[in-house]
């Protein structure tokens, strides 16, 4: 588990470092549903799987929402923006990849369940591809520069994420 740590560690650092630059006090970026479900899962690899869940339903909200679709009233998301929901995303991924990492270095770690959390992570990473690549596409048509940028961020971070998994599985 150790090998996650080198594999990630520089990918970790570079991720968090885009984030850089001057910020205001961050909206949670989970639902109190959410924080309650993370907080029962113990267990890395269900912990990653709810993690990863959250944030593939960001993706395509915010995809509904920037394409016009309206929130229904009791949707989790619904009083979330675009922008939101893209940091979100964002936050989410680097939470997975600071669990892995603190993961690795607790000896009592489960090495098949990390290893099934990797695994969830690289599949997931490769799912988001498709669907940020379209968000950034709707970013552009509707000129919405914050999101855009936003989603250029979230890109770096799947990348990240998506490297440093595929990396630790090799090992």
């Amino acid at each position: 588990m150790r090998l996650w740590m080198c594999a990630v560690g520089f990918i970790l650092l570079g991720a968090m470092c885009a984030e850089a630059g001057p910020t205001a006090p961050a909206k949670e970026f989970l639902t109190p549903l959410e924080i309650e479900k993370i907080q029962d899962a113990q267990e890395i690899s269900t912990r990653v799987k709810l993690y990863l869940e959250f944030a593939a339903l960001r993706l395509k909200t915010a995809a509904e929402r920037l394409s016009g679709k309206e929130s229904t009233p009791g949707d989790p998301l619904e009083f979330f923006s675009v922008e939101d929901m893209m940091d979100g995303y964002f936050r989410i991924l680097r939470a997975v990849m600071m669990n892995l990492d603190d993961a690795s270095q607790h000896p009592k770690t489960d090495p098949d369940k990390f290893q099934e959390a990797l695994k969830s992570l690289k599949l997931a990473t490769e799912a988001a591809v498709r669907p940020l690549a379209g968000l950034k596409k709707l970013a552009e048509e509707k000129l919405r520069e914050e999101v855009w940028n936003l989603v250029n961020k979230s890109i770096d971070v799947t990348e990240a994420a998506h490297e440093g998994a595929v990396a630790a599985l090799k090992k």
